[in-house]
């Protein structure tokens, strides 16, 4: 038998491990080759969980295992592969059909009446279609295979809910630093990895754990890269080895994915909650990624009359001028703006009174409370209207003190209802009271 966790039955062994350059990446090489050699996730691999119930063979329910890349979903869905009496098929969402699945399926029938068990491992199983996943149905129901899945979105939102309510759900967590830690020092001394043949100082692993992001498989790549540079010259791997060999840390974020849906609500919640700086971050973080700025202004607009409103009126003129702005020049100079913009509404007084106030008007005319348009509000500018009694006896403003005029405006349900409830921050502070004015004498008894 194979050492490779990721041998495919009746395909060749990947080449044993060679000297730095080898063909086989690092990263693969370096793949546990048993249950020891995994690093993090104790919380799913404790005795008896059900994870290690199908490690061990055991197991019968079909999983999803769902967390970040570089965190071992691959390499768990393979040692559940090597248990005991079971076949190995292994499907890519990226290239499999419904056709594909089903000739799979066929075989696996073919298998259990044998009584051979199939596991049947789908990567990206996110990037499946919905026709795609429920050809799956049927043979996970009756355990015609044993699905094991992996995936990098929440599979809430991308795996249909049939198959979701046929499989355990299994979340897989970031790798922490000393994990990380761990998978390095272990791939620069494993004779699978590079055998000690390149010396790598403690700064540049601290280096390539925090280029890491909890991702073992980006690690490992960014050291076989670093190696490469020095294996010729013999050389100490450094910072500086890493930093010339490495334009920057791709960041773990997928804008059509959960991880998108994530960063963004931190972005938001964090200007909300006028924490500036980790608004910056979060920014930052999405600019990196490649996010649309049109895509933050928008939010930012949003923010705007939702969280700050009339606590802070400028705030919706600055982020629509940054979303305008964005559209007239664009990138990279408009990170400016939309820093610039995000500062301004992280650290702008908070009220989200206009959002209750149209919130709770809303629910009113939902609930009914609509009422008729009082008489002397309709509109008179036809004939007949007066006949009608529209118009008749309105009171024009301006020709009032102050310009307020003492007149009903509502209609006769919604007297007296107060909507509009102003915070005691910043403008909003002086709006309350002149709205307290107001009210008196537009509802003065006449």
């Amino acid at each position: 038998m194979s050492d490779s966790l990721f041998d495919v039955p009746g395909e060749p062994a990947p080449p044993a491990a060679g000297p730095v350059g080898a063909s086989v990446p690092l990263a693969v090489r370096m793949r546990p080759a048993n249950l020891d050699e995994v690093v993090g996730q104790d919380h799913l691999l404790k005795p008896n969980s059900p994870l290690r119930r199908l490690i061990e063979g055991s197991g019968a329910a079909s999983v999803i295992l769902y967390g970040p890349p570089g965190t071992g979903k691959t390499t768990l869905a393979s040692m559940i592969s090597q248990a005991t009496g079971r076949r190995f098929e292994a499907l890519s969402a990226l290239a499999a059909g419904v056709k594909e699945v089903r000739a799979v399926i066929d075989v696996a029938r073919q298998a259990a009446v044998r009584g051979e068990q199939t596991v049947l491992f789908i990567d990206e199983v996110h990037r499946f279609s919905k026709t795609q996943q429920d050809a799956l149905l049927a043979a996970v129901e009756n355990r015609v295979v044993l699905l094991v899945a992996a995936t990098t979105e929440n599979p809430s939102f991308s795996v249909v809910a049939p198959l979701l309510s046929r499989s355990l759900i299994l979340q897989l967590q970031p790798l922490t630093p000393a994990d990380v830690t761990t998978v390095i020092r272990r791939a620069i001394t494993d004779e699978r990895g590079l055998g000690g043949r390149v010396t790598v100082s403690d700064d540049a692993i601290e280096q390539l754990v925090l280029l890491s992001a909890g991702d073992a498989r980006r690690a490992l790549t960014a050291l076989e890269v670093a190696t490469e540079t020095v294996s010729e010259s013999g050389e100490t791997v450094t910072v500086e080895v890493i930093e010339q060999s490495l334009d920057k840390a791709a960041l773990r974020y997928d804008r059509d994915g959960d991880q998108h849906y994530d960063v963004v609500s931190a972005f938001i919640k964090s200007v909300r909650g006028s924490d500036v700086d980790a608004a910056l971050h979060y920014l930052a973080r999405m600019l990196v990624a490649g996010e649309d700025p049109r895509f933050v202004a928008r939010r930012l607009m949003i923010l705007a009359s939702e969280d700050i409103g009339m606590a802070d009126p400028t705030a919706l003129q600055i982020a629509v001028a940054a979303a305008q702005t964005v559209q007239l020049i664009g990138m990279p100079e408009a990170q400016l703006t939309l820093a610039q913009a995000t500062v301004h509404l992280a650290t702008a007084p908070k009220s989200n009174a206009v959002t209750t106030a149209l919130g709770a008007a809303m629910a009113d005319i939902r609930a009914g409370k609509a009422g008729q348009v009082p008489a002397h509000l309709r509109d008179g500018h036809y004939s007949g209207a007066q006949k009608l009694g529209n118009a008749v006896g309105y009171k024009y403003a301006h020709d009032h003190p102050g310009g307020v005029a003492s007149q009903q405006y509502p209609p006769d349900e919604l007297v007296g209802t107060d909507y509009y409830r102003p915070t005691n921050h910043g403008v909003e502070r002086e709006i309350s009271t002149r709205v307290e004015k107001l009210r008196a004498i537009i509802r003065r008894s006449r």
